[in-house]
């Protein structure tokens, strides 16, 4: 994968730095929301795949990840600003995590993208649907990988169980990510990583660099068990969903295999990480209780806030 495209001052400036890591001169501020997203995003991939085009000692400079702190913690408080506009944020004991995870998902009411695949959207409304979600399913739960060795025994085991029905128990040919790959190509869109992250919407980077926070830093351990729960939690009906959409339009084969895997897969996944994960991690780190409810509030908002600005642009016909 290349570096992104800029879309503002800081991502110009980020872009042309990592290209060139003789560069001097001080990072300018984001433009822009959209210049904000691309420039963490672009900062959080250096501990994944990294970039063909950049160094990758770049992941640990001083000054970049002095940006990566600063953009950090504007998402973070953005994020929790909204977690506390809940009235009242729900703050229960430890042992109600499970239910309360529940509750959550149950007065969740954004609306649904894959509704609108199944009843009314046309193949440009999925194949630009699939782009946008290829930032994040071409990397599936890599971001909860890092959080395996933060956890303790209990919760670590549950989660290294779901990761390992994630990575394809041990198949390289059944690896999620792998299988929505061979999804987009065979709708005929490209497969690579990153491919289509110059088309994302700021929505969708925002989604993907909260998961990518919470996964990558051990203090925020409990929101990242909290974002994957409530995103198994919410995945099972909207793949069927998805499926029937698929089916509608002629889009069946592997793309419609691959949400059909997680019909089955995340309904078993819902259980596993409600209760296995997130609520023996309350019951042992009762401190990260409200961490987990404020990672699956989040996970909820940011679809739907995504979802919002995805069926906003088709009504508006953009």
């Amino acid at each position: 994968m290349r570096l992104p495209k800029p879309r503002g001052g800081l991502s110009e400036w980020l872009v042309a730095r990592l290209a060139e890591p003789g560069l001097s001169g001080a990072a300018p501020d984001a433009d822009s929301w959209d210049d904000e997203s691309i420039s963490l995003w672009t900062l959080h991939e250096l501990s994944f795949r990294g970039f063909e085009d950049a160094d990758d000692r770049a992941e640990w400079d001083p000054e970049l990840l002095g940006v990566r702190r600063d953009l950090e913690t504007a998402l973070e408080d953005r994020l929790r600003a909204r977690w506390a506009a809940l009235t009242p944020p729900p703050a229960p004991a430890a042992v109600d995590v499970p239910a309360a995870l529940e509750d959550l998902v149950a007065a969740d009411d954004g609306p649904s993208l894959a509704d609108f695949v199944r009843r009314r959207a046309d193949r440009d409304h999925v194949l630009e649907l699939l782009r946008q979600r290829s930032v994040y399913h071409l990397k599936e739960s890599d971001p909860s990988a890092f959080v395996v060795p933060r956890l303790p025994v209990r919760a670590k085991a549950a989660l290294m169980a779901l990761q390992f029905d994630e990575y394809g128990d041990g198949d390289p040919n059944r690896l999620h990510s792998h299988l929505f790959a061979r999804g987009l190509e065979a709708v005929g869109l490209r497969a690579e990583y990153g491919a289509y992250v110059d088309d994302a919407v700021a929505e969708n980077l925002e989604m993907n660099n909260a998961g990518s926070l919470f996964g990558l830093h051990r203090r925020l351990r409990g929101a990242a068990v909290g974002h994957l729960a409530a995103f198994e939690m919410t995945s099972s009906l909207p793949s069927r969903k998805m499926v029937q959409g698929l089916d509608r339009l002629g889009l069946d084969g592997p793309m419609a295999a691959y949400y059909d895997e997680h019909v089955e897969a995340d309904a078993i996944h819902e259980h596993l990480a409600a209760r296995d994960i997130c609520g023996t991690l309350a019951d042992d780190e009762p401190d990260q209780a409200a961490e987990i409810l404020f990672g699956a509030f989040t996970c909820l908002d940011a679809e739907a806030r995504f979802a919002t600005a995805m069926l906003g642009a088709w009504e508006d016909q953009r």
